[in-house]
């Protein structure tokens, strides 16, 4: 028998406040997790770097996205592959909210928690 299938939609998922301005929620397949983060005008810059590769998607909003020396003006469509190890972050443009889609493949460890929520649909058996 197939496992259960959920619709679930971004806006009601649980959130997570990151740092002033910066919230995020979680969603995950079998071995992709995306997070869409909401970036506030405003909000607190956090240039970092991770041993994952990443696909950034700007779903609405206006940012300035860098990473390593290159910043790149991004607006809704926009896709950047951040590589590993990469410094980057995101800064919003204008007064809009900034809705920013990371795609991460495997799932990372240190966001299982934010897909808690679809624990049962993902439920290790034997």
């Amino acid at each position: 028998m197939a496992k259960k299938v959920e619709m679930y939609n971004w806006r009601t998922l649980p959130t997570e406040e990151v740092r002033k301005g910066v919230t995020r929620s979680g969603f995950r397949g079998e071995q992709v997790l995306l997070v869409m983060n909401r970036l506030e005008p405003g909000m607190a810059l956090s240039p970092h770097r991770h041993p994952f590769e990443q696909v950034l998607y700007i779903v609405d909003g206006r940012a300035h996205v860098h990473v390593d020396e290159q910043v790149f003006e991004a607006g809704p469509g926009s896709v950047i592959r951040i590589p590993p190890n990469a410094l980057h972050y995101a800064e919003p443009i204008g007064d809009k909210t900034v809705w920013n889609l990371d795609v991460f493949s495997p799932i990372r460890a240190d966001y299982r928690h934010l897909v808690s929520y679809q624990a049962e649909e993902f439920a290790e058996t034997g």
